[in-house]
């Protein structure tokens, strides 16, 4: 666990950067990421020198200029950084949301499944994923499960979708290792 706190603006400002990074691994303009957080571009530079200071980001001079993340920044924010992750299909509305890479399934209330949820820990951008859409999650690597639900709220700092399951199906054979 990092020892950083870091306020909620300033989780939010990295964790754009993190996912625009991420996209073309390229240095992200200031201007890229205001409007990603929907924040002015001066807003940006200023919550940058902040975050510069605690070595979370690293400035990239030039034309080709901007900014790129540091391993601390994936470590302030509790993201794993993986080179080759398993393939968990994520889809929104039917369609397949492209960079979306599913971190983490939480299941809770398992025990009564009026009530059972699923909080997705999603790399990538969930800020066109809305309360009431439709999420497929999976099927995962090992068990196959595949949960489809209805969007119940979301976390944009954190991207987290949390999904009021509507069908859960998991293959009852041993899985294959």
């Amino acid at each position: 666990m990092s020892s950083i706190e870091l306020t909620p603006s300033q989780k939010n400002i990295l964790q754009a950067l993190i996912n625009l990074h991420r996209e073309d691994e390229n240095a992200v303009k200031g201007e890229d990421i205001a409007q990603r957080v929907d924040r002015n571009a001066g807003t940006i530079r200023n919550q940058m020198q902040s975050l510069k200071a605690l070595q979370l980001v690293e400035g990239v001079p030039g034309p080709k200029g901007g900014y790129k993340p540091t391993a601390a920044a994936y470590e302030a924010l509790e993201i794993q950084q993986m080179d080759e992750p398993a393939s968990v299909p994520f889809r929104h509305e039917g369609e397949t949301v492209e960079g979306a890479i599913v971190e983490e399934i939480d299941l809770s209330s398992v025990h009564h499944p009026e009530l059972c949820r699923a909080e997705v820990h999603v790399q990538g951008s969930v800020r066109d994923i809305h309360e009431g859409d439709e999420v497929t999650v999976g099927p995962t690597p090992l068990s196959k499960l595949l949960i489809k639900g209805t969007v119940d709220g979301k976390d944009d700092t954190n991207n987290i979708v949390i999904l009021r399951i509507d069908e859960m199906t998991a293959p009852s054979e041993e899985p294959e290792h």
